[in-house]
């Protein structure tokens, strides 16, 4: 479904992707950790066309995404989920969600796809009316979220969605990615909570400096000694991985 191939990307002097290439096949939850200003965000950015490579290339569905805005990839089925969220925060919930769904394709199932987010988030049905900077940071994700899925994605990119919020949230953010998965929809997820996102990953990588540092599935990177180390606060180069050894 989704090829990075061999990409570089600068702001500037400065160089923040260096030769980056990995796939999502449909149906995957594929998993990219590394620690901060690794370049995950910047990597997420680019697939999305918010951020353009210097070279190399992004491939959805076999087809060069270089001369497609946003939009254009939204409507093709691509969405994604920022770090930080980037609310409408003077809107309310629904007015989110709703915007969430302004492609024509995502415009005709609407009112489908809204019944489902509320299943999803029940609580977000409750609060439909309030504004959504008033909302609790959890709710705010649970929002964010929903927002993307409006947009009827065939593949979500999440950056770091559990990034400060609690336990019993953050548990409920990793059921709700499975169950998005479970419906067909494949999914890329930056995340710093490393063990849990391996623990639902088919295949992850690890991003260090602007590379990619070593890969595997979730199994296998969960017992590798580098990656173990990166729980401590550090990402190792993921020589063991990336050698094939």
């Amino acid at each position: 479904m989704l090829e990075v191939k061999s990409v570089n990307a600068s702001y500037g002097d400065f160089q923040a992707l260096w030769d980056v290439s990995l796939v999502v096949n449909a149906g995957e939850i594929v998993v990219l950790i590394g620690p901060n200003g690794a370049g995950k965000t910047t990597l997420m950015r680019t697939i999305v066309g918010l951020h353009r490579p210097s070279a190399g290339n992004v491939v959805l569905d076999g087809h060069s995404t270089a001369r497609l805005d946003g939009c254009e990839l939204v409507e093709r089925g691509v969405a994604l989920v920022p770090e930080g969220r980037k609310l409408f925060g003077g809107m309310s919930v629904l007015e989110n969600l709703e915007m969430g769904a302004y492609t024509a394709r995502a415009r005709q199932a609407r009112a489908q796809t809204l019944a489902w987010v509320w299943q999803v988030f029940p609580v977000l049905a409750e609060r439909r009316r309030q504004i959504a900077s008033t909302l609790s940071g959890g709710m705010q994700q649970m929002l964010a979220i929903g927002r993307a899925l409006m947009s009827l994605p065939r593949l979500l990119l999440l950056d770091e969605p559990s990034l400060g919020l609690a336990p019993l949230i953050v548990q409920n953010i990793f059921d709700v990615v499975n169950l998005v998965n479970r419906k067909g929809v494949a999914v890329l997820l930056v995340e710093q909570n490393a063990r849990a996102a391996l623990e639902i990953a088919q295949r992850a990588y690890v991003m260090e400096r602007g590379r990619i540092a070593g890969q595997g599935t979730g199994a296998e990177l969960l017992s590798d000694p580098n990656v173990r180390r990166a729980y401590l606060g550090y990402i190792s180069t993921g020589k063991n991985l990336a050698e094939g050894t």
